[in-house]
């Protein structure tokens, strides 16, 4: 899988909005390939120029931030942001869902 493209496709989520494992793992052409977008994010030297903690699990769980020890950390970040989070999951996910997309990175460069 191609690092740089994840991450420039992760660099559309605007403020305020999440993406999915599963979503970016589907835009970069790997659709069965979302742990290994989440091993990415774990490894993203780029945070949070490349904002990782804006990825979370389907069902709006968090997932991890630098491991799952860094959930409180993302939750906080995430709500910086606008983005409630409770129990560990986002309130009102599909509001804040973003579809990245492999056409709209390409229109921009």
């Amino acid at each position: 899988m191609d690092r740089r493209l994840v991450y420039e496709l992760l660099k559309q989520v605007p403020k305020g909005r999440v993406t999915t494992y599963g979503a970016l793992a589907k835009a970069a052409r790997h659709p069965d390939s979302a742990r290994a977008i989440g091993a990415l994010m774990r490894s993203n030297p780029y945070a949070p120029t490349v904002p990782c903690h804006r990825v979370v699990y389907s069902d709006g769980r968090l997932g991890g931030y630098g491991g799952m020890k860094g959930v409180g950390k993302k939750a906080r970040m995430l709500s910086k942001e606008g983005v409630k989070v409770k129990n560990g999951r986002i309130v009102d996910f599909e509001k804040h869902y973003f579809e990245v997309s492999l056409q709209t990175l390409s229109s921009s460069l």
